[in-house]
């Protein structure tokens, strides 16, 4: 087995989990190679890189609000790019290891549809702040990539839901995992007004969705149906239906012609049909008494009377 078809059987076999961490991997990766071998022609595919600052890209989550009209995609395209290795690495690092412990308590679904909604409302949130709050507001024009917002709800929501849920960790021991989720909270409310503004606003944004997230399930609200009822509206949408004909041909109908009842009608009829030879029998054992009754209404008499 190849090394392509061995990936292949990674990703089917794998959860949704793994299938984010190919996904993030993948779309860094493949630009990647797309802009080496390009490069060799000297062509620059301006647009889809993320990394070019000031480059107006069709990725990246953009400050200016006025640019989702022409790229609405990208609150959530956002959050399958990376701007670095590093960067990749560490957040496939924690959203393994977030995935896996939220999967403990919740299901593949749940957990796809708090990842997307998350970098949703934090892309939003990330967009009102460089336009709202004065230390965003002098930085002027800025752009973001990233999953780590996402990855932020998925681990707050599983520390809200399960606090005192036993993680061991290595050099550290055993830990609750609500300490890691306030380990992770506290870092980006420190370096908030430090350095990358917008993405540790985007980090407490993302906690702060994974918190709501668990405290409507509680409430039996289920906010990552929206995404499933989304997917699956397209996917009927795009199923291929029924094809109907509309070349109609007339055809004499030389057969005895029969008649059709619907079951609901042959069980009316048969009720009413019991019922009328209950009432015959029952008027004959008026006149003649039960023993003029013959066997076989006898027997259908005993029947219906169980």
């Amino acid at each position: 087995m190849g090394l392509l078809d061995d990936l292949k059987l990674q990703y089917k076999a794998g959860g949704i989990t793994q299938k984010l961490i190919f996904w993030n991997v993948g779309l860094f990766i493949i630009p990647l190679v797309i802009f080496s071998l390009l490069s060799l022609f000297n062509v620059n595919v301006l647009f889809l890189r993320w990394d070019i600052a000031g480059t107006d890209d069709w990725l990246s989550l953009s400050s200016v609000p006025a640019d989702l009209l022409w790229k609405p995609w990208s609150l959530i395209t956002y959050s399958f790019l990376h701007a670095g290795f590093l960067h990749l690495l560490f957040n496939m690092m924690v959203l393994y290891f977030s995935g896996r412990l939220f999967l403990t308590f919740f299901t593949q679904k749940q957990m796809f549809g708090l990842y997307i909604l998350s970098a949703v409302f934090a892309g939003l949130v990330y967009i009102v702040s460089y336009n709202t709050i004065p230390l965003f507001t002098h930085l002027g024009y800025g752009k973001m990539v990233g999953a780590s917002a996402a990855i932020m709800a998925i681990l707050v929501a599983t520390a809200v839901y399960s606090p005192h849920y036993q993680v061991r960790l290595m050099l550290i021991g055993t830990v609750k995992l609500w300490h890691i989720a306030i380990v992770f909270i506290l870092l980006d409310l420190i370096n908030v007004s430090v350095e990358n503004q917008g993405g540790h606003m985007a980090h407490l944004a993302g906690a702060l969705f994974g918190y709501l997230y668990i405290k409507a399930l509680q409430n039996d609200k289920d906010l990552s149906k929206i995404v499933s009822n989304v997917i699956l509206f397209f996917e009927n949408l795009f199923k291929p239906g029924k094809k109907t004909s509309h070349n109609f041909k007339v055809h004499r109908n030389t057969k005895k012609k029969k008649t059709v009842t619907n079951p609901t009608s042959r069980g009316t009829q048969a009720k009413n049909v019991t019922q009328r030879r209950i009432d015959d029998i029952l008027d004959k054992i008026s006149k003649s008494g039960y023993e003029s009754l013959t066997k076989e209404e006898k027997e259908f008499l005993f029947k219906v009377g169980k």
